[in-house]
């Protein structure tokens, strides 16, 4: 991996006499316990640090900074109490932390107000010329969260009122410098998809830079989620489509070999920890992305020729101006029968993953007032979490992200609780200790684009013969995720248990098409569905591909969408060489693209 930027965790603006210390707390030169998250930049427009200790308090992160003028300086936090969407009067506030300065603990508690992130005023401090330190401590181990810590002489200032307004002092602050190469292929997104597509591509000779906004590899297959690669691959008749995906599937059993595998690769230039923010657009052609490192904020203009969006929410595509769709359609749009007949918005959620340990003597965990709150009939009896473990049926993907991820954490919390407190699971529970509670939220489902074509449940169900670009093999049936009618009685609209509906076709299993050389069931979907039918140089791959809310329940498992980077990988490639767009790899090279997987 190249190194190309360093930056520091201090910022200082001057205001005629007056100083500010800006202080990115993802950028703080010790993190301590304290841990960056990444996920929900595209609504807070930044990264975070977050004490995430399972109700142990972590250590303090800390860092230092310059005075250069002396005197009293007003401290301002940007965070949240993040229990507020639940309890909006403040009742609760779970996550809080304080603040050290040099050798000083400040008496002003942070992140007990707020429903939304904005600047806590705080305590004040007089400063004198030099060096600083200055540190986070947490108070919890329950999930406070620090984005900026700010020491001012001028508190009014227009950055501390509004999001947009800290936007734009950002915006000056970590100016973009641009990258001095340019990309064959952009990829974004370090999943299943956006690692088959860069490998895939990077063989041809492509010169490729993949991006991930994670310090791991693999998406929901990573360590951090641990979600098993569903799907078959090198399916007849295309049987090494799936071979690049079959060199390292199942990366949480091994992730170093897969950074070992990507390091290897020497056409790709690996970008991780690196969240794309902006991208420039001309005439419908995307020209370049602006990127920022999720840690030290350096950003970066991305040059590229054309590009790939892998990272499952789409954000590139979006802010390109892709042509894209939301949630369920109903049945008489694409005239599918297991399509609602009456619009309504309802969609797959998030999962955390968590397990517990065997201590050597019994442990304790809190009463928790502000967690989801149990009982004997809502109870559940579990050691770890499985899939059916979901929620967020009813909230936005994209708007709600933090709010779905934070209730599941009180949902975990608050069920561990009741049975390590409850007489009737003391005892079974009293040497069970929770080991490990994700705070990355694992996601199903959120923006769809349009390519030329849109896979749709008669298409899942009728094989692949009518499309002459039929390709990326599907196995895994139509499963509809639902909240749990259980559930739905005592936490209606706020469910965190699933219930499936695996349709293996209502009209008869029979029907489905099977490859003679094939003992499963299996579809196949066009290469048209795999650019968008409206941004002239960006391919798709993943759960973000051009299909129906119905045929994506069955194509969005990660066996399919690494199929999916696999041909977009080799498609671009044929771009280049021809100096084509995506779609004309349709109109007039389909058969070289074809042959490749024979």
């Amino acid at each position: 991996m190249k190194k190309f930027f360093t930056i520091s965790a201090l910022f200082c603006a001057f205001f005629g006499q007056a100083q500010t210390v800006f202080l990115e707390a993802e950028s703080f030169t010790s993190k301590g316990g304290w841990v960056t998250d990444p996920q929900f930049y595209e609504q807070i427009g930044s990264t975070y640090l977050l004490a995430h200790g399972n109700g142990i308090p972590v250590a303090n992160a800390s860092t230092t900074f310059e005075v250069k003028t002396p005197g009293k300086y007003r401290i301002l936090v940007r965070t949240r109490n993040w229990v507020s969407n639940w309890y909006p009067k403040n009742e609760f506030a779970p996550g809080i932390f304080k603040m050290k300065v040099d050798n000083k603990v400040l008496s002003c508690t942070y992140g007990n107000e707020g429903k939304d992130w904005h600047f806590q005023r705080g305590d004040e401090v007089f400063l004198a010329k030099g060096s600083h330190t200055l540190s986070l401590i947490d108070q919890t181990g329950f999930g406070a969260r620090c984005d900026v810590v700010a020491l001012t002489m001028q508190p009014d200032q227009d950055i501390f009122k509004s999001s947009e307004a800290l936007n734009r002092y950002r915006a000056k602050l970590f100016a973009p410098a641009p990258y001095p190469e340019q990309f064959d292929l952009v990829v974004i997104g370090g999943g299943v998809a956006g690692i088959s597509a860069a490998i895939k591509a990077a063989r041809t000779g492509l010169k490729v830079c993949l991006i991930n906004n994670r310090p791991v590899w693999g998406g929901n297959n990573s360590v951090e989620h641990k979600i098993v690669l569903s799907g078959d691959i090198q399916v007849q008749p295309f049987p090494k489509l799936g071979s690049v995906v079959n060199e390292f599937k199942d990366i949480y059993k091994n992730p170093g070999f897969i950074d070992s595998l990507l390091k290897t690769e020497k056409n790709v230039c690996l970008m991780p920890n690196t969240q794309a923010m902006d991208v420039q657009v001309d005439h419908g052609t995307i020209q370049s992305i602006t990127t920022r490192h999720i840690e030290t904020n350096a950003a970066q203009i991305i040059r590229g020729k054309y590009f790939v969006d892998c990272s499952g929410d789409g954000y590139v595509a979006y802010k390109a101006g892709a042509d894209y769709t939301v949630g369920r359609e109903t049945r008489s749009v694409y005239n599918e029968n297991l399509a609602p007949e009456i619009p309504g918005f309802l969609t797959f959620g998030i999962t955390l993953k968590w397990r517990s340990k065997v201590a050597e003597t019994a442990t304790s965990f809190p009463l928790l007032p502000w967690a989801v709150q149990f009982s004997d009939q809502t109870r559940l009896k579990s050691k770890a979490n499985r899939w059916f473990w979901e929620t967020g049926f009813n909230k936005d993907q994209i708007k709600d992200a933090e709010e779905n991820r934070d209730y599941m954490l009180r949902v975990i919390y608050g069920n561990w609780s009741y049975l390590k407190n409850t007489p009737e699971t003391q005892e079974e529970y009293a040497k069970l200790d929770l080991d490990e509670v994700s705070y990355i939220a694992g996601k199903r489902e959120s923006r769809r684009f349009f390519g030329d074509l849109v896979f749709t449940q008669n298409d899942v169900e009728g094989g692949w013969k009518q499309y002459t670009d039929a390709l990326v093999a599907g196995t895994y049936p139509m499963d509809q995720h639902f909240p749990s009618s259980d559930n739905t009685i005592y936490y209606p609209g706020q469910e965190f248990q699933a219930m499936f509906k695996h349709d293996k076709h209502p009209i008869g299993y029979d029907l489905v098409y099977v490859h003679p050389e094939q003992k499963n069931p299996v579809y196949f979907i066009p290469y048209r569905c795999l650019y968008s039918r409206n941004v002239n140089n960006l391919f798709l791959a993943g759960r973000n591909i051009s299909a129906s809310r119905m045929a994506f329940s069955a194509s969005r498992v990660q066996a399919c969408t690494g199929m999916m980077g696999e041909v977009v990988g080799y498609a671009a490639s044929l771009c280049i060489r021809y100096k084509c767009k995506p779609a004309q790899v349709y109109q007039f090279h389909l058969d070289e693209l074809l042959k490749e997987w024979k």
